[in-house]
């Protein structure tokens, strides 16, 4: 797999851009059904404001999360919660933590993970099955490309 110096640039600016626009102490997954992406439109979001149960909820009961922007290119989103270990076989996804810490799944090893740390996920890359120390743990979700509905695998 190869990145594109623009897209993964693109992908570290807009995570980049997120977390400086938060806290220090700063946590997509998209719905299933991907409405037809409209053109974006100017919108400030407090993402530290979204809790948890403000989310909505998903086939993953561990698991809550909402589409913040589409386009016919990317996705991104925020979730909070945790999902059992899989991967994406046609979908890059970047995660931009801004609340809670913990491990994640990533490839064969395990990673910690805090409020500022980048998660850089290759399609086909194993991840999650996450086991949070201060949680919950909520994270900005890029999709490159957005993430079609039959795209996740789950591993044991």
């Amino acid at each position: 797999m190869r990145y594109t110096a623009t897209t993964l640039g693109l992908a570290v600016v807009v995570a980049f851009t997120a977390g400086v626009a938060m806290s220090p102490l700063a946590r997509l997954a998209i719905s299933e059904a991907h409405a037809q992406s409209a053109p974006l439109t100017p919108a400030v979001i407090d993402l530290m404001a979204l809790k948890h149960g403000d989310l909505p909820t998903t086939s993953n009961p561990e698991m809550n999360a909402k589409g913040l922007v589409i386009t016919d290119n990317a996705t991104i989103g925020i979730q909070s919660g945790n999902v059992a270990k899989h991967m994406h076989p046609k979908t890059d996804e970047i995660q931009y933590i801004i609340e809670g810490s913990g491990a994640m799944w990533l490839g064969g090893e395990r990673k910690d993970f805090k409020p500022g740390t980048l998660i850089v996920i290759p399609k086909g890359t194993a991840h999650g099955g996450t086991v949070v120390t201060s949680g919950p743990v909520k994270a900005i979700a890029i999709k490159i490309p957005p993430q079609p509905a039959d795209d996740t695998v789950f591993l044991n």
